[in-house]
């Protein structure tokens, strides 16, 4: 599966972007999509993630209520929605791609590039 993320920016807190992910080379409907983020000096986190179906979804405390996850399978394409953005939301912005549910970022084979996020005070 090859994945590209776009969508990042620079952009004031309380903000919104919209973050989407390409996906080809596979049946995309079959795999969970992961978003994690890592922020200069951190480990790579989990942010939310979409079953197959897009009936699923999960979201980590720090981005509940906030950011939803949505994919569109006819364009094989999934979405990050996030607003009331934070300062402490900057970070890189990475796509991911497992056949099976996962929070763990060490049990993706698949990511897209990053899309760089950063939120200004």
């Amino acid at each position: 599966v090859q994945l590209q993320a776009s969508g990042g920016g620079l952009v004031q807190a309380g903000d919104s972007l919209r973050l989407s992910c390409a996906a080809s080379g596979r049946t995309f409907s079959n795999y969970y999509m992961g978003w994690f983020r890592q922020a200069p000096g951190k480990e790579r986190e989990f942010v939310a993630i979409i079953s197959g179906s897009g009936t699923s979804t999960y979201y980590a405390d720090s981005v509940k209520g906030r950011f939803t996850v949505s994919r569109d399978n006819a364009k094989n394409t999934v979405y990050l929605q996030m607003n009331s953005l934070k300062p402490e939301d900057t970070a890189i912005y990475y796509c991911s791609a497992r056949l099976t549910y996962s929070e763990v970022a060490t049990q993706y084979n698949y990511w897209g590039q990053g899309t760089q996020v950063t939120v200004s005070s």
